[in-house]
């Protein structure tokens, strides 16, 4: 799949909440709107679009989202673009992490979620050490 990162973390001790805030901070720096599900036993969902007229008319339902799955000494966060979903934050993150939460991008997208997805990890690896 374009545009679909994971990285896995083992004996980093993070604070998930804290990796949480500071990826949601560095989204909404960067112009994003962004949403996040309700922490659960599964993982927390981050969704961030960028407005502008022509991206609302191109794909207004894309998101770049986030998932951070796991314990502080062991977890993952995969990075791709998916179907921005409406009042996440009361959607019940079971199923959306069994589901299909993210999307193939086309490859006029695909450079400038490439773009901004490496950036991103490149911050919150920096931000786990």
């Amino acid at each position: 799949m374009i545009g679909n990162k994971e990285e896995h973390f083992e004996g980093k001790g993070t604070d998930l909440g804290a990796l949480q805030s500071h990826i949601e901070g560095y989204l909404k720096t960067d112009g994003f709107t962004v949403q996040t599900s309700a922490p659960s036993d599964h993982g927390t969902v981050i969704q961030a679009k960028k407005g502008g007229f022509l991206r609302e008319i191109v794909a207004a339902d894309r998101a770049l989202t986030i998932t951070i799955a796991g314990s502080p000494s062991d977890f993952t966060v995969r990075v791709g673009i998916g179907k921005w979903l409406e009042h996440l934050g009361v959607a019940v993150i079971e199923t959306l992490l069994l589901s299909e939460l993210f999307l193939v991008v086309d490859v006029a997208d695909a450079a400038w979620n490439l773009e901004v997805e490496d950036k991103l990890i490149a911050d919150f690896k920096t931000f786990v050490g």
